[in-house]
């Protein structure tokens, strides 16, 4: 989105002691774009989609490796849920204030009501260095999963662990 909402979530970062660097690059879109950067020895750059159930009365933001793809079905049975679709971009910036490209975790910061459950890949597990977004897609914060995971609790949107 822009620079403003990025110290937001620097500042919400410091606030909770987490440590973290941060890589500023031109704008990216995609994975490929990412790649295409050669930033990636930092850590592992994670993929993050927005997804909303049939009836789009629940939304997830799914964390997953950038090298896997999203089985919708198999992740719709593991939580439970109608068929998954990927919400609009009118939705992501309803919920997560966020544009295409720049879809990342910390959007939850953005959530005032934590309506978006966050779905993480099991397979991230353990990871000390991961890849988001600090809801601009012009740099890369480089965070542990784990530290991730204790922001997005402390601002209080639900988490699940799922097989990707």
């Amino acid at each position: 989105m822009n620079d403003n909402n990025k110290q937001e979530v620097l500042k919400k970062l410091d606030e909770l002691h987490i440590e973290y660097d941060i890589t500023e690059h031109p704008a990216v879109f995609t994975i490929e774009d990412m790649n295409a950067l050669d930033i990636m020895m930092e850590g592992n750059v994670v993929k993050n989609l927005f997804l909303r159930n049939s009836n789009g009365t629940n939304h997830y933001l799914l964390v997953m490796d950038k090298n896997k793809k999203a089985n919708l079905k198999s992740i719709k049975n593991q939580i439970n849920s109608t068929s998954l679709k990927f919400a609009s971009e009118d939705r992501l910036k309803k919920y997560l204030h966020l544009k295409r490209g720049a879809v990342t975790p910390l959007g939850v910061l953005n959530d005032s009501n934590c309506e978006v459950h966050v779905l993480i890949d099991k397979d991230l597990i353990g990871e000390n260095k991961i890849g988001v977004h600090p809801n601009t897609n012009t740099s890369t914060l480089w965070i542990s999963l784990e530290d991730l995971v204790k922001v997005i609790q402390k601002h209080g949107n639900k988490i699940t662990y799922i097989s990707v």
